[in-house]
Parts: C-alpha cells; structure tokens; sequence
C-alpha cells in the first residue's frame, strides 16, 4: 500500500511545473493542512528543495540525491520488492539487520540499505569494504517458494542481476568470477553474500547481501585493494546517482525473479556463463587433498563449478582455492 508521503511526492512531482494549494492536497490526501505541512518539513529533512508560497501552495524545486526510504521508492516501479525499506545511515552490516528483521517477520521483498557499513561482510569471514556514500550496500529479505538444496541458484541469479544492469545501465560489459563477485577489466567491483534460515525441506527466508563499488575513486580504495579492486566511476569517468542505480537493480531482480520462478533455472544458468569469467580456460585448483589445472567448464544447478579432475573426468567443485590468473 502506498504512504502518504509517498503519494504526496508523487502529486507534488506531477506538478512540478506549477504550485499546487495545502487544500487541494489535503484534499487528496485526506488529511489536515497541518499534517500537509508536517510532511513538507520531513521531506526537506531527506533532500527535497520545496518551495511554499503564501495564496499559491507548494511544488518541488529539486529532488535529492541522497538516499532514504522515500526517495528509493519514489518512481521505483516494482509490485512487490521495495515496498519496505529500512534504510540506515550507518550499520555494522545490513546482512545482521536483515537477518533480526526477517526473523520479525518482515515481508517478501524488504530491503535493508544504508550508506556505510562499519563491519561489511563478505564470503567466508571476509570483511566488505564499506565506504561511506560511495556505493549500494544492501540486503534483500525473500521468503521463496523453493527447495532449501536450490537457495545457492539465487546466488548465481543476483550476479546475472547485476551483470545485466551494468551492461544495460552503466554500459560497461562485466565478468562474473565463481561464484560470487562481478569484475570489471578483471578487478572486483561487486560481490554477492547469500544467507538461508532453513529446515530440511522448507526454506524460511533467504537473505542476499550486495556490495556495488559505484563512486569511489583511487582515493577511496585501501592499499591491499588498490590494482584488484575498481568502481563504475574508476570505470567510467562518471558519478552515478545512487537511487536511480538502487531502482534499476530492483526493477531488474524483479523482473529477473519473476521469470526464474515460472521457467526454472535453465535460461539462468545460461546467462550466468555467458558472462562467466574463464570459461573454458585452464585454471588452478586447490582443495585439501589435491591440487591441479584443469578448464572451467561451466555451473551445475546447484551453483557448483564444473570442471575435470586429472583423469579427464567430469567433476563438480563446491569449495576449493581457485587460482584464476595464471595458466
């Protein structure tokens, strides 16, 4: 259900070329002209410039680039995924909130996001470098209807995700590296943190954490990332806006969701290796009792890399090191 504020953005934003009166919309908006002016000062509070005028009413000069649950959700054209936002200036990682959140029960679809994350969490233990307003830093709450051994399909479904909307949006041609991060020019830019709450056959929610590099510059990169690590600005030579960014990848997720629960994996396993980065190239695998070369052949169902063991057989790899730059 839309909120009255967000209704009162989207009248103000309809005539934005002229003022509208506090009676008209709270007329509209069936509620009191001191209620209309309540709401004014609190979208002030989050960016909006708007300007009133004594025997003309309101209209909105400016629309803020700084992120909040309004301005997320306003143009954001989705039916179920965004509906409610829960967005931070500062967390120690959305993954832990969403986490308390689905747990209470929060809807299909809630996003958590905030503009800076002190203790970003990536895949094993690793820390997520979370810069503050530089980039997307979100996790998505779902509650799907799907198997707990097909959870790790969501993983690889949010990667090609993020690879289509970089392509399409930023118009930039990305790799996806097994299983889990999204390259650019072969340095991470975005990498995807997959959590599930499960019993044997029934999934409770599942929880997928983004971190998207957007706005930082060489600056903004520590050290040990600098030369692995980029952003779509070090990419582009452009700053993005983050809400229009944010919109895109939920429109995209949607979208992308929709299809995957009426027609199955296969167009998405497909996609997936189409950006996959070594793809039938050698590369070096790790694992506690071996070590070999071998080409990367794909992904099964299950989100495993394909490969061969030094026989020549098929085989699937759910966890080992992967050494993917040198032949």
């Amino acid at each position: 259900m839309e909120s009255t504020r967000s209704k009162l953005i989207n009248l103000l934003a309809k005539n934005k070329d002229q003022y509208i009166s506090g009676q008209a919309l709270s007329d509209e908006l069936q509620i009191s002209r001191s209620a209309i002016w309540k709401h004014m000062k609190e979208l002030k509070k989050d960016g909006y410039v708007i300007e009133g005028k004594s025997n003309k009413g309101y209209r909105i000069i400016e629309f803020p680039d700084k992120l909040s649950e309004n301005t997320i959700k306003w143009g954001l054209e989705t039916n179920w995924i965004g509906k409610n936002i829960k967005h931070y200036e500062a967390v120690t990682s959305t993954q832990i909130i969403a986490h308390d959140e689905a747990r209470n029960d929060a809807p299909h679809g809630t996003i958590v996001i905030a503009d800076e994350q002190t203790k970003g969490r990536g895949r094993v233990t690793r820390n997520w470098h979370s810069t503050k307003g530089k980039g997307i830093w979100l996790s998505l709450i779902l509650r799907p209807r799907i198997q707990p051994h097909e959870a790790p399909q969501l993983t690889l479904l949010t990667a090609t995700v993020l690879a289509d909307v970089l392509r399409s949006y930023v118009q930039i041609k990305p790799q996806i590296k097994w299983p889990n991060d999204i390259l650019i020019n072969e340095k991470k830019a975005a990498g995807i943190l997959t959590e599930m709450q499960a019993e044997q056959d029934q999934v409770w929610y599942v929880i997928i954490g983004i971190g998207l590099n957007v706005n930082h510059t060489e600056d903004d990169l520590s050290e040990e990332l600098k030369g692995i690590a980029t952003s779509l600005r070090l990419e582009t030579d452009k700053e993005w806006k983050l809400n229009h960014l944010i919109q895109e990848i939920l429109v995209t997720f949607e979208q992308t969701y929709n299809f995957y629960l009426e027609n199955g994996f296969t167009k998405i396993k497909q996609k997936w290796e189409s950006y996959g980065f070594k793809i039938g190239q050698e590369i070096s695998i790790k694992t506690s009792k071996d070590h070999w070369r071998a080409p990367f052949l794909g992904i099964s169902d299950d989100g495993a890399l394909l490969t061969e063991t030094n026989d020549g057989s098929k085989t699937k790899i759910y966890s080992a090191e992967i050494d993917w730059f040198k032949s």
